[in-house]
């Protein structure tokens, strides 16, 4: 298969290009510099030029807090880029996939989200993300949504993939203990983007490392566990007291029920948190 995934500088755009390649396939991985996904007939050229089977698009303005203020920024990737791409895709019969958030979820629920909740987005980032949603499936009826949150992994610098690195250094972290999601390592979202792609699946779905879900306090009490690191060195907030600029969902825990064929869980969360941790060694 010939892959485009754009983004390429991010954390899972760089597990899937490592994917993509590993099983074979002929992969273009384009940074930002090199594909701006916001500019409509730079989308349009490239696609038409590589001929790509499918696109994973990777790309994202990701500053949750920094999109209260960069507004139009946020907006040109995650809703006019994302467009853009589906467009592209379905004029040239080309696999789209995109990732999405769980963050366009109030969080109000108790449980799991499924894709049959209704999307209640609070703050700019959230918003842009669910019109991504919207624009990808107006532009494109055979575009793929994939629903994740809580991604870490090699290269990442949000908190959960830095966090075994600060605690491994003797340095003190503050957990959030009242805030929860389903963690996802990113080479495990990857492989299941590049499997979606291959597939005949329509939609949005949902994607996370199987389990319960937990914490930011739990999620940081489990890695020390697990690396062998000083939990004394975690100390166990409330989400109110850090004041950060954007809201967050106070549970933005992820399920799915849709069905792909030959496609099942992800493994648990707890099982991808021992693999990161080894792949980090």
């Amino acid at each position: 298969m010939r892959t485009l995934i754009t983004g390429a500088n991010g954390m899972v755009a760089r597990a899937a290009k490592e994917y993509c390649e590993k099983i074979g396939d002929e992969v273009a991985a384009l940074t930002r510099a090199e594909l701006d996904i916001a500019d409509e007939e730079a989308v349009r050229a490239r696609v038409a030029e590589l001929r790509p089977d499918a696109i994973l698009n990777l790309a994202a303005f990701t500053d949750v807090d920094g999109a209260e203020t960069r507004i139009e920024a946020c907006y040109a990737a995650n809703v006019a880029g994302v467009r853009n791409l589906a467009l592209a895709a379905a004029e040239h019969d080309v696999r789209f996939v995109t990732v999405s958030t769980d963050y366009v979820f109030s969080g109000e629920k108790d449980g799991f989200y499924t894709e049959e909740d209704v999307p209640e987005p609070q703050g700019i980032y959230a918003v842009s993300k669910y019109e991504g949603e919207l624009a990808a499936t107006e532009a494109n009826a055979e575009a793929v949504i994939v629903r994740s949150g809580w991604i870490y992994g090699s290269g990442g610098t949000n908190f959960l993939s830095v966090m075994h690195r600060l605690l491994g250094e003797g340095k003190a972290i503050k957990a959030i203990s009242d805030a929860f999601g389903t963690p996802t390592y990113a080479a495990d979202l990857a492989r299941r983007m590049r499997e979606l792609a291959a597939s005949d699946f329509t939609g949005i779905i949902h994607v996370t490392n199987a389990g319960d879900g937990t914490s930011y306090s739990g999620f940081a009490n489990k890695l020390a566990e697990l690396g062998g690191f000083d939990r004394e060195l975690i100390e166990e907030v409330s989400g109110e007291t850090l004041k950060r600029p954007a809201p967050r969902p106070r549970n933005s825990r992820l399920a799915t029920v849709r069905e792909v064929k030959n496609l099942g869980a992800l493994p648990n969360w707890e099982d991808a948190l021992k693999r990161f941790l080894l792949s980090e060694k």
